[in-house]
């Protein structure tokens, strides 16, 4: 149920944003690239120069062996709590990229993230194709979603942003920073969204393993029972080959003033 709300709650918004769609065709983009198995940075192509002339983020490619943890909310599915039990066990800071839908549903799992030091992303508020939109309504899509994460925690501001479904464009990432947000794409990800085909915690395992490098931003969804049960033995595993997982803000702070910046 929750599940179809989201997906029909989505629908709807497009349904109410078409008629706002930008007059000027810009060129969109489906985040991607492809995998590789040799534990190297992915290569994605022209997608890389375009994030740099905009500031937004794929990986970190300073050659340490540090990991950023982010997992994408649309809805919950019972696996959350887990989830953070175990980062609080391992001391891992993550960063959860929220939906309206999300917040309005789970405002205690959203209080107990930035309680426990977690950072909160922006998702927007109903899900759409950013690409499609005017910058007046992704600007409501996203000061929205800021507004109800802090009615329900503690942190009053969103500094990051990972748009829908991965779609963007020069426009859209122009648009962000413009309102203060910072893209934050992937380096390595999973299929594992689907909650009726799920494979087991050895998949979910095998999978971030077999891709896993050095300054890897790592996507998982929390609606995924393989994730949560694989997570634990993910990060000591990690950790025993020699690897530290280290907050967003770590890395942008590292980024921007030339310095590693040590959280928790």
């Amino acid at each position: 149920m929750q599940r179809l709300f989201f997906l029909l709650s989505t629908t709807i918004i497009f349904s109410l944003t078409f008629l706002c769609f930008s007059a000027e065709k810009v060129e969109a983009f489906g985040w991607g690239y492809k995998k590789n198995l040799n534990h190297e940075i992915p290569d994605v192509g022209k997608y890389r120069e375009i994030l740099k002339e905009n500031g937004a983020y794929y990986v970190d490619d300073s050659g340490d062996k540090t990991l950023y943890l982010t997992f994408d909310n649309g809805y919950e599915q019972g696996f959350t709590d887990e989830i953070l039990d175990v980062l609080k066990k391992e001391k891992v800071p993550a960063t959860f990229f929220v939906t309206g839908h999300y917040v309005n549903s789970a405002p205690d799992l959203i209080k107990r993230m930035v309680d426990e030091g977690h950072i909160i992303g922006n998702h927007s508020y109903h899900h759409p194709d950013f690409t499609i939109l005017t910058k007046d309504v992704m600007k409501r899509e996203l000061e929205t979603l800021e507004n109800a994460v802090a009615k329900a925690s503690k942190q009053d501001d969103i500094k990051y942003v990972r748009p829908p479904k991965g779609m963007f464009n020069q426009q859209t990432l122009q648009w962000a920073n413009d309102l203060g947000y910072i893209h934050v794409f992937w380096s390595l990800a999973i299929i594992d969204w689907n909650t009726g085909a799920q494979k087991g915690w050895q998949y979910a395992y095998d999978q971030v393993m077999n891709q896993i490098h050095p300054g890897a931003i790592i996507l998982l969804h929390a609606v995924s029972e393989d994730n949560a049960t694989a997570l634990e033995k993910i990060i000591q595993d990690l950790k025993k080959e020699g690897y530290t997982f280290k907050s967003l803000d770590d890395f942008v702070i590292k980024d921007k003033m030339g310095q590693p910046i040590y959280g928790f």
